[in-house]
């Protein structure tokens, strides 16, 4: 077959072009939760102004609105403006825009909200599963690798036998099962190898190749809202309340007090840089405090008398 000419044509509705530019980021390989957002947040946008596809002039105006309604996250505001933006750009390289009404817009400053537990909250977390039923046995090994890995909740219920070395205290997350579609090995504590080896030996010996390590009693995939329900019963026990991403929290801030490299950090986290890295790792006025404290050239150079001695008024 020959070919002689290819023309190419630009998408006729803004339906045909969203199918289109999602099939072109399926191709690049992105995971499936970052198209479901590409997918819901261009919805979202013409499921609130059903006119914005019928021009330019109202397309502008809706997306203006979209972004500007009052009390709106910076979070949520930065979510909206890089996925529009995307598929904005897209459409403009395929001919279907003739400008992306939104070039040129600015992320907003997100401080982000980091969640701290107290140590004490942990430690009793670590004492309520039921370690004398499968569910308990499994809650108890997924928190000690929350707890010592930073891991993000999708990867960890991803994990499968094959991803485990008990030998070397190793979990590897592979590059199709990573947030950013990087790989990366992530080392445990022997405490949290003796949990998932415990877990492992209870299975039946038909889930090694098609259950994961963390699953449902039948032998189904967790996801997001079957762990969450587990740790908001936890939560209500411990008279307490967070959500689950807030051990990821929890492991980043601990990992930085026991003078661990903020580097090595980004690392385990699977973050591309410095950027999120440091959202997570933010330290308190306290930490601050002690920090200087014991790091100040002033304390090194002229250390503290122990006690001061009187000084009298002349």
């Amino acid at each position: 077959m020959r070919l002689t000419k290819v023309t190419k044509k630009a998408p006729a509705t803004m339906e045909e072009a969203l199918t289109q530019f999602i099939n072109w980021k399926k191709a690049n390989n992105l995971s499936e939760q970052t198209i479901l957002d590409y997918t819901t947040h261009v919805n979202l946008l013409f499921k609130r102004y059903p006119n914005a596809a019928q021009s330019y002039e109202l397309l502008e105006k809706s997306v203006f609105e979209h972004l500007g309604q009052e009390n709106i996250k910076p979070a949520t505001y930065n979510n909206r403006l890089v996925y529009l933006r995307s598929f904005f750009m897209w459409c403009v390289e395929q001919g279907v825009l003739s400008d992306n009404p939104l070039e040129g817009f600015k992320k907003r400053k997100d401080e982000g909200r980091i969640v701290q537990i107290d140590e004490s909250v942990l430690s009793d977390l670590l004492q309520l599963p039921n370690q004398s039923t499968y569910a308990g046995l499994r809650d108890y090994a997924l928190l000690l690798v929350f707890l010592d890995s930073g891991i993000r909740p999708k990867e960890a219920f991803s994990l499968m036998e094959s991803d485990y070395n008990n030998r070397a205290y190793e979990l590897v997350v592979d590059a199709d099962k990573a947030k950013t579609r990087t790989s990366r090995t992530l080392h445990i504590m022997p405490q949290t190898a003796k949990a998932i080896d415990e877990l492992l030996s209870v299975r039946p010996i038909e889930w090694k190749e098609r259950a994961p390590i963390f699953c449902t009693n039948e032998g189904k995939p967790l996801n997001r809202h079957t762990w969450g329900d587990r740790i908001e019963m936890y939560c209500k026990k411990l008279g307490t309340r967070f959500h689950p991403y807030a051990l990821r929290h929890a492991f980043s801030i601990m990992f930085l007090r026991g003078k661990g490299n903020a580097f090595a950090l980004q690392m385990m986290l699977g973050h591309i840089d410095m950027t999120m890295t440091k959202r997570y790792v933010r330290l308190t006025n306290s930490d601050v405090k002690e920090q200087h404290t014991m790091a100040s050239p002033v304390n090194r150079i002229l250390p503290q008398n122990k006690r001061l001695r009187n000084i009298s008024k002349k």
